[in-house]
């Protein structure tokens, strides 16, 4: 990010063992120390952490990493001197999410499935610990090794938060994984992190995302509506209970969308519904066309949509009805690539 650089580091004490290094410079983080604070409270049992030279490390060898899971990138130790901060971070290789994807021969359902039941059982054990992500998107999606059965890894808690802090009512995420409580300014909790993975479900599946219009006021209001599609022909190949399971994560009542636990029940994870045909060919398409690298890792922080909601007059602007979707093709013309404001619907070349 703008204020930390991940360098690649080797265990003097034990040779050919790597770890990754966040370091973190003071000065550009002067007036933002508090969000530091929050990534390593969260990531470690803080009461006792206290930093070597100020920040976070212990003397107790016995300290125990709060959220020890399996797919989640452990933060392990910190250390701090005069001009910088040393987060020393389990050391993940494998690459991002969709690139993977893209490079695959074959996909499936049942891929995508085993991918979002791995980042479900990881969730729900953060849920459990009364911590709740509020930036889940693919980027922060991270393959262990290059291995071909590669386990998934969540990383980035920078905006993560502790429930027992006090009420949740701060926008912030990333707009097209954002929930619509979180746009409506609404105070939230871990339904907000749900309705992200069933974002990131939905475009597992076809490779372009559920919410996309060139105009801001439409693309707040597709969202806050939970207006989405599953349009043909991207559509046609994929199950009944996969599209099902989206549209309970995918809630706009909170009330009613499905928590991390009930989504890990639900035949499309647990049981046989995923469908095994190959649709690598448009899911890798689709992601290549929508996500291209040089794209689609610019971050656009929800705080800046409420801002731009504000000076819109949202609800007036919306009253015109939804964008086009792709079932649409052709009635609206769309700029070519990733957009901040989500991004065009899939062309047929």
């Amino acid at each position: 990010g703008a204020f930390s650089e991940v360098r690649l580091a080797e265990s003097k004490e034990k040779p050919g063992l790597m770890f990754a290094v966040k370091i973190i410079d003071k000065k550009a983080l002067k007036g933002k120390e508090d969000s530091l604070e929050n990534e390593i409270k969260v990531l470690r049992r803080f009461s006792e952490t206290t930093t070597r030279s100020g920040v976070a490390s212990s003397e107790n060898s016995e300290e125990t990493p709060w959220l020890k899971h399996p797919n989640i990138v452990q933060l392990l130790e910190t250390f701090e001197d005069k001009h910088k901060v040393y987060l020393i971070m389990e050391l993940v290789t494998g690459g991002e999410l969709f690139d993977r994807i893209v490079e695959k021969g074959s996909y499936t359902e049942k891929d995508a499935s085993d991918l979002i039941r791995q980042v479900l059982e990881a969730v729900d054990y953060m849920h459990e610990q009364g911590v709740v992500h509020r930036d889940l998107k693919p980027e922060n999606l991270l393959y262990y090794s290059p291995d071909e059965d590669s386990k998934i890894m969540i990383s980035d808690f920078g905006l993560s938060k502790m429930e027992d802090s006090g009420i949740m009512a701060t926008a912030c995420g990333t707009p097209g994984y954002v929930a619509p409580e979180v746009l409506a300014q609404k105070p939230y909790g871990k339904a907000v992190d749900v309705w992200s993975i069933g974002v990131i479900s939905y475009i597992l599946l076809c490779g372009y995302p559920p919410f996309y219009d060139e105009n801001d006021a439409n693309l707040f209001a597709q969202i806050l509506k939970g207006e989405f599609e599953f349009d043909s022909p991207y559509w046609d190949d994929i199950s009944d209970s996969a599209k099902d399971f989206i549209r309970q994560l995918m809630c706009v009542d909170v009330e009613k969308r499905y928590t991390c636990r009930q989504a890990l029940a639900h035949p499309w994870i647990s049981g046989n519904a995923a469908s095994n045909k190959n649709i690598h060919g448009t899911v890798s398409e689709q992601l290549k066309k929508n996500f291209a690298k040089s794209r689609w890792k610019q971050a656009y922080l929800a705080t800046t949509v409420v801002q731009k909601m504000k000076r819109m007059a949202l609800s007036s602007t919306s009253s015109s009805g939804r964008s086009p979707t792709p079932a649409d093709n052709g009635s609206s013309p769309q700029r070519p690539g990733f957009d901040l404001n989500g991004t065009p619907p899939p062309q047929n070349d």
